[in-house]
C-alpha cells in the first residue's frame, strides 16, 4: 500500500535508529504532524522537544554533531528555511556540520493550510547556502531509501517532505528493468520519450506522468526525469536530455525562482542551451484549498504541464 512520504520518512528513521545509537531528533512542538512521533516512542531518550524555537534548535544540532551525534532536526519547512536561515547557514553549514534538516509540510500542498504554512521559497534558499546538500523525494519507496543515504553522508542535508500520498514513481522492475536504487546527486528516467523531456521534483514528478500520458494521446513521446537531488543536480543527465529531445519543461512545487526550474536553466545555459519551460508557483504565495485545486488554480496540474510542452515543441517550429 502506497504511504504518504511523512509516513516513510517516519518509520524509516526509527529503523535506522535501532542500527545506529547516535542518531537523535530535535522537535519543534510539530512531533505528530512530521511523524517523528515514531521515533519519539520508540526512543524518547534521544527524542529532545525544543519547542517552537527553531533557531536554537540549529546551534542545539550543530554541537550535538560536533560531539559524535546525527541529528535530525524536524519541523515545517518554512521555518527550516525562513525563521532559521542564519542559524542553517552559520551553524550548520558554514562548519559542515553533519545535521540533517527535514522540511515537512514542503510546498504549496500543506494539507489546507495557507500561505503561512506553504514553502514556496525553501528549495532556493538551501541552494543557496554553502554545503548543503537538498532533497526532494518523489513518493514513499524513495523517500525511505533517501533517509538511510543521508544518515550515510557526512554534513548538512535539507530533506523535503510532502504531507499526503502521492503516486508512486520510482521504478519497481515490473518492466523488466532493475529496482529504483536513490542515489545523491542524481536523476532517475521513469519514462522513455524523445519528443520533450519533462523534468520533476518530489510529488510534481507524478504530475509529469500523467502530462505525459495526456500528451502520448496527442502523438507526442514524453520523456519524465525525475530529479529528487535539487544540489548537487544531475548535470548529465539533464544535457542528455536536452540533447535528445530539444525539449525542457521543469515541473515544481515551489517558485519558480531558486528552484528545480532555475537548477535545470543554469545547467543548460552552461552545457547544452534548448528550448525550455518553467512550471511551478510563479512567484506569488498560496492560499487555503485541497491538492488538486491548489495545483490547478496555480497551474501545475498536468494538463499545465502539457500545455507547456506543447508551447515547446511549438517554439521548435
Amino acid at each position: 500500500m502506497i504511504k504518504a512520504p511523512r509516513e516513510a520518512f517516519g518509520h524509516t528513521l526509527v529503523e535506522l535508529a535501532r542500527e545506529n545509537p547516535d542518531i537523535v531528533v530535535l522537535d519543534a512542538d510539530l512531533a505528530s504532524s512530521t511523524r517523528v512521533t515514531y521515533f519519539k516512542e520508540a526512543f524518547l531518550e534521544r527524542f529532545f522537544q525544543m519547542g517552537v524555537a527553531e533557531q536554537n534548535m540549529m546551534g542545539v544540532a550543530a554541537g550535538m554533531a560536533l560531539m559524535g551525534k546525527v541529528p535530525f532536526v524536524s519541523t515545517f519547512a518554512v521555518f527550516a528555511s525562513r525563521r532559521a536561515c542564519d542559524q542553517v547557514a552559520i551553524s550548520v553549514a558554514h562548519c559542515r556540520t553533519n545535521v540533517k534538516i527535514v522540511g515537512a509540510y514542503s510546498g504549496i500542498v500543506s494539507g489546507n493550510n495557507g500561505a503561512t504554512h506553504q514553502a514556496v521559497e525553501d528549495v532556493g534558499i538551501m541552494r543557496a547556502i554553502p554545503h548543503m546538500v537538498v532533497v526532494d523525494p518523489g513518493d514513499d519507496v524513495e523517500m525511505a531509501q533517501v533517509v538511510r543515504a543521508i544518515v550515510a553522508y557526512d554534513g548538512p542535508v535539507y530533506l523535503r517532505v510532502t504531507r499526503d500520498v502521492w503516486p508512486r514513481v520510482s521504478p519497481d522492475g515490473s518492466d523488466g528493468g532493475q529496482p529504483y536504487e536513490f542515489a545523491l546527486g542524481k536523476g532517475v528516467q521513469v519514462r522513455s520519450g524523445s519528443d520533450v523531456t519533462l523534468i520533476g521534483s518530489g510529488m510534481m514528478t507524478s504530475q509529469c506522468v500523467e502530462a505525459a500520458d495526456l500528451l502520448a494521446r496527442l502523438g507526442i513521446a514524453a520523456r519524465v526525469l525525475h530529479m529528487p537531488t535539487l544540489k548537487p543536480v544531475d548535470v548529465e543527465a539533464i544535457v542528455a536530455a536536452a540533447e535528445e529531445t530539444g525539449g525542457i519543461v521543469t515541473a515544481e512545487n515551489h517558485n519558480i525562482y531558486g528552484g528545480l526550474g532555475s537548477a535545470v536553466a543554469e545547467v543548460l545555459v552552461e552545457h547544452a542551451p534548448a528550448r525550455m519551460k518553467r512550471v511551478g508557483i510563479r512567484d506569488c504565495y498560496g492560499e487555503c484549498g485541497g491538492n488538486a485545486d491548489l495545483l490547478c488554480k496555480y497551474g501545475m496540474s498536468p494538463q499545465h504541464i502539457a500545455e507547456a510542452a506543447q508551447s515547446v515543441l511549438a517554439a521548435g517550429g
